[in-house]
């Protein structure tokens, strides 16, 4: 998963690896003795400040990461990650972050300069993957009973197949679930959710197609609460921004419904188209956090680097396959940790 960008980030490494090392002082003790003699860096004939900087600090056992260890790679770093699909934002503040920690850094020589690119790789990219997450599971089980999640999102990027996921994975933790297709428009969307709830023996709500979304979603709430059901799943329409009808549906469902959680669900493979979708739904419709599906055929990543810090909202699942039990909890730390070669 992501393998894509794990390449890249493994070359920024060693790319500022091979520049630091060709920056290093030559005559280092030299140009040291030369300075102490004198007394100041300015006497020591064309000796640059930095070199003579370089020069010292290489003369006690330690190398200092300059701007221009870093400039080239940076530059390497940028085109990869945006030919990764990581939104612009997203890769100049990866960018900032790394700079701002390793220029004027020194290492021991005992160390490697690739030791200190991963640290700052690491931070830089779990700041912005990190966004906003929260403790799913414990937000479940302190929520007053049934918690309410409606998910959104356009058609065809595997929105019901995660309902379906997600009420198996809370089945594993102990919580019941009902589902309800409040996707009322769509030719086939009962037959869709009814055949994975059957596949599941889950209870499901609808209403004849081009019923009101938001009734089905009550109904299913109002089922949950005289049947003691933990939680209710409700799918929405498959929409888009621009689509005022549909998104006057999901404000209504809000009303009528006030969710607990909506959710937001897309592709990894979809890269930027995700971003920007993410952006649009959180901008129309308050999303409380993200899931990605397909995320095991993603090799850019992209999507996964980007979706939090451009909404502010989590990324809490993935969708990793075509089986129930194929949705993991979204770990930034472990997943950075993957990136860099560390798990």
């Amino acid at each position: 998963m992501f393998d894509g960008l794990k390449d890249k980030l493994n070359g920024f490494r060693e790319d500022v690896e091979e520049s630091a090392e060709e920056a290093e002082p030559v005559d280092a003790e030299s140009d040291v003795d030369e300075a102490s003699r004198v007394g100041d860096t300015d006497d020591v004939g064309d000796t640059d400040p930095s070199t003579f900087q370089r020069a010292k600090a290489f003369a006690t056992g330690r190398i200092i990461i300059e701007e221009e260890d870093l400039e080239e790679p940076l530059w390497d770093l940028e085109m990869a990650l945006l030919e990764s699909d990581v939104e612009m934002s997203v890769a100049e503040r990866i960018l900032d972050s790394v700079r701002e920690t390793m220029l004027g850094e020194s290492r021991k020589q005992v160390e490697t300069t690739g030791e200190l690119v991963e640290e700052a790789l690491h931070d830089a990219l779990l700041e912005v993957i990190a966004v906003g997450q929260f403790d799913f599971e414990a937000r479940i089980a302190e929520a007053e009973k049934p918690v309410t999640i409606v998910f959104t999102g356009v058609n065809g990027v595997g929105k019901t197949t995660s309902i379906a996921k997600l009420s198996e994975w809370l089945a594993d933790r102990g919580y019941s679930s009902v589902l309800a297709n409040g996707d009322t428009y769509r030719a086939g969307a009962n037959e869709q959710i009814r055949e994975h709830a059957e596949r599941l023996d889950r209870e499901l709500i609808s209403h004849e197609q081009g019923g009101d979304p938001a009734a089905v979603i009550y109904d299913a709430v109002e089922y949950a609460a005289a049947n003691d059901v933990d939680v209710v799943l409700g799918d929405t329409a498959g929409r888009l921004h621009t689509s005022d009808d549909l998104m006057a549906q999901l404000e209504k469902i809000d009303r009528v419904v006030d969710p607990d959680m909506t959710l937001f669900v897309d592709e990894a493979v979809a890269g930027q188209d995700a971003v920007n979708r993410a952006r649009e739904f959180d901008d129309a419709a308050a999303i409380d956090g993200a899931i990605l599906t397909k995320a095991d055929a993603d090799s850019s990543g992209g999507a996964a680097i980007s979706v939090a810090y451009v909404t502010g909202k989590p990324i809490l699942f993935l969708g990793t396959g075509q089986e129930y039990d194929d949705l993991r909890r979204f770990d930034p730390e472990a997943l950075v940790d993957s990136l860099l070669g560390e798990a």
